[in-house]
Order: C-alpha cells, then structure tokens, then sequence
C-alpha cells in the first residue's frame, strides 16, 4: 500500500519500524536520535499517509492497532532489505565465488604470473576461471567496453576514467644466446648498435626507444625483424646471432627457461612501470576487489624472486 503513493517519504518507513518496535513515541525517538516534537510529526505523517491511527493511547502505554500488527513484519523486512542495499558489499568468499575474469595482458606477463595466480585461484576459488587475452596491434578500450576486467603491464593508453595502480618498476635488458660474441667482452653502445637487432612491436614498429637513445649517442642499429609477441622474439634469440630486449623481471621466467643470457643495458634507457588497471564500475565489486589483491600477491612473490642482470 506504501509503494503505490508516488509521494511518500521512505524516512516514513524507518520511522514507522521503530515506532512498532517500541510502541512509544519517546523510545522511537532515541532509537533514531531524533526530538520527541520530530517524532511525533512523523507519527502523524504516517497516520494520514496509511489512513490508520498506527498507535494508540491505552492508559499510560501506547498500543498498535490490527492494521500496524499487520504490517508490522513487512515493514521490518523492507527496513532491512533496505539497509542491506544501501551497506558496503561484504568481501567476496572466494570458495563461494563461481565467476570468469578476463585479464588483458602481454605473452610475458601472462607466463610470469599466471601459472602462480591460477594455482592461487584454484586453491581458494575452484569456481573461478581466468581467462587472458593477448594484446592488440590496435589499442582498443577493453576496460571502458567491458571486455576485460584488469589489464597487467605497461598502460599506455587509457580512457581518462580508468583507475590504476602501480605494481613495480621493470627496466629493459639485453639478451642473447649463450656463447653470443657479445658476452665474450664489455658490451659497449657501438658493439650493441652493431649486431643485429630482433625486434617486438605489438604494432609492427621498426623503431622505439632504443633507436631514440642510440641516436642521441650518434649511433643507429640494424633490425632484422620485428614481431609481435616478446615470446617469438626471445625465441629467435635462442637460435641466432641476433640480440633481443626483455624487461627485467617480467621476463625473467621465460629467459631462464630458454636457457637464453641477459646484460646490462650499455646506455639509459625509460623505465618501465608495470601497472593494472580497471574500470572503475569494478572499484567496489566484491570478486574484483579479490582478484587485485590475488595479482599484488603474485606480483610481490614475483619482484621478490627476480634474478639480478647477469654481467658480462
């Protein structure tokens, strides 16, 4: 009867729980901190609004009419679905969470954390699935459409109202074959310019910030080839002479596998942030909350674990 009036006052609904809690006007007030002038109002706004007396005088006690002993449950019930609404979300019970998280990332990041983040998600959320798609040669706005639910890496293109978090810092590293000529002496600018260059550009570029700091060195490389996953690039490492660039950490898994040997940078290069980042319609999801909290684990295990930069 209440939600048909298209003009009440839902304060009208509290006020009106607490009355038939306490059958008392003056109790109703204290229970919600308000004057017993301010309660009484509120009384006889209730009483016209449902057309019912709701309480009544019976010597010094008040008591509910049959209409108020009526409704008194429903009313009880909307009253608490209602603060159940209006309440902060409970975290998530992993155990209990049966949902699909897409993560976009690069080849690297995924092979750095993925086999120990699915095996933490496993172990906690056995219902949940992760899923990870590889990048673009376009930049495509995954998070603001909803086809992703966190992206991993370095974010370079962003809509203006996506939340991010830094995760760590990750610098660029040579890496060759074992037995490559360049690690028989200190490699130097003109010995690194000098060999041939596989490249990674998700966007097939030829060129980027190696090329920017050689040329401020007044030296310029030879790139062979440039492809478009770290993966592919590293493996053509292994089996050639050409010489190939990973980030520190992030890489640090697949470079051990290959059995492949990093140097230092011979020169000053940007370093890279490594961040994830979300939309923030996810920032108070309860799962989602989870799963942040499951990628900062994975990642502190990880920069905790890295290796350091083999000399030469």
């Amino acid at each position: 009867m209440i939600a048909r009036n298209a003009n009440i006052d839902l304060n009208l609904l509290t006020a009106l729980d607490a009355l038939l809690e306490e059958e008392s006007v003056t109790a109703a007030a204290d229970r919600l901190g308000l004057s017993g002038p301010a309660m009484s109002r509120a009384l006889g706004r209730i009483r016209r609004t449902i057309g019912d007396p709701v309480l009544v005088r019976a010597g010094r006690h008040m008591v509910p009419t049959p209409r108020a002993r009526e409704i008194r449950a429903e009313v009880r019930r909307l009253v608490e679905a209602a603060h159940g609404v209006l309440a902060p979300s409970a975290p998530a019970d992993p155990a209990r969470l049966a949902r699909v998280f897409t993560l976009s990332t690069n080849d690297l990041f995924v092979t750095a954390v993925g086999p120990r983040l699915i095996a933490l998600a496993a172990a906690e959320a056995p219902q949940v699935v992760l899923r990870f798609l590889g990048e673009s040669h376009v930049d495509l706005p995954l998070l603001r459409e909803g086809a992703a639910d966190l992206e991993l890496g370095v974010i370079d293109s962003r809509e203006p109202e996506i939340r991010t978090e830094r995760l760590f810092v990750d610098r660029g590293v040579v890496v060759v074959r074992e037995g490559h000529p360049l690690t028989g002496a200190k490699l130097t600018p003109r010995r690194y310019a000098d060999a041939p260059h596989v490249n990674f550009s998700r966007r097939g570029r030829l060129t980027g910030p190696i090329d920017a700091a050689l040329a401020e060195l007044g030296l310029r490389r030879k790139v062979i080839t440039t492809v478009p996953t770290y993966t592919a690039a590293l493996l053509m490492v292994r089996d050639s002479d050409a010489v190939g660039l990973a980030s520190e950490v992030t890489a640090a898994s697949t470079i051990r596998s290959l059995g492949l040997r990093t140097l230092p940078m011979p020169f000053d290069l940007p370093p890279m942030t490594m961040e994830m980042a979300w939309h923030p319609r996810q920032e108070a999801d309860a799962g989602h909350l989870w799963l942040r909290g499951l990628v900062r684990r994975v990642v502190t295990e990880m920069v905790g674990a890295a290796p350091a930069t083999a000399g030469p």
